[in-house]
């Protein structure tokens, strides 16, 4: 009997640790979910869709780039949600996922546009180039006058993981702990990322002028 309450007990502390990161509300919501409660799930999506939409709209600058990680996003969620024990909100939970399948979209259109640019140097090399017709321009760089622009577009000039670092940070409000957890990294690489973006950015900016 003394075993079995020393078990009992010892299952208690593991969940009341396990869930320390969410309230008693949304672990009750996390709970339905998993249960196969479909407004419980409508309810999830609504809450977070448009934090969904926005990050990815941010990562990848692009609106249906954003809209298919979104769709994207929600089926991984809903597909690994018994796994998630509140070891964090489930909000920063969702920027995780939020990070990852934009990463992978970005490799995705990566590997793509490499594959096209070598269709089209074969291409060129056979028939010679398009009479009136530019090969490259650059692309949502409109504006540089403004502000705003010359920012956003100095930051796609950064490496992913150091613009992803930035924009939970200086956008999304996330603290260093969220934002280590969301990458998957330590506290000391997010730091590590910022300070390097930061002087990434200052040299984007100085350069574009």
């Amino acid at each position: 009997m003394h075993g079995a309450m020393d078990g009992e007990h010892y299952v208690k502390d593991t969940r009341v640790l396990g869930w320390s990161g969410v309230s008693g509300a949304e672990e009750a919501l996390v709970r339905r979910c998993v249960e196969g409660d479909d407004l419980a799930c409508a309810e999830l999506v609504g809450q977070h869709e448009r934090m969904v939409y926005q990050l990815a709209r941010t990562l990848l600058g692009d609106h249906d780039d954003a809209l298919d990680v979104s769709q994207e996003v929600f089926l991984r969620v809903f597909r690994t949600l018994h796994r998630f024990r509140g070891q964090s909100s489930l909000k920063t939970w969702i920027y995780r996922i939020v990070v990852n399948q934009s990463r992978n979209k970005l490799r995705w259109w990566t590997r793509r546009r490499r594959a096209l640019q070598v269709s089209l140097e074969e291409h060129v090399a056979i028939h010679g180039e398009p009479a009136g017709q530019a090969l490259s321009a650059p692309d949502r760089i409109l504006g540089r006058k403004e502000l705003a622009d010359r920012v956003w577009w100095a930051l796609e000039c950064l490496p992913f993981d150091q613009r992803t670092a930035v924009i939970l940070r200086e956008i999304e409000g996330l603290s260093y702990q969220e934002i280590a957890y969301s990458l998957g990294v330590l506290v000391g690489t997010v730091k590590s990322r910022l300070a390097r973006a930061r002087e990434g950015l200052r040299v984007a900016l100085r350069n574009e002028r």
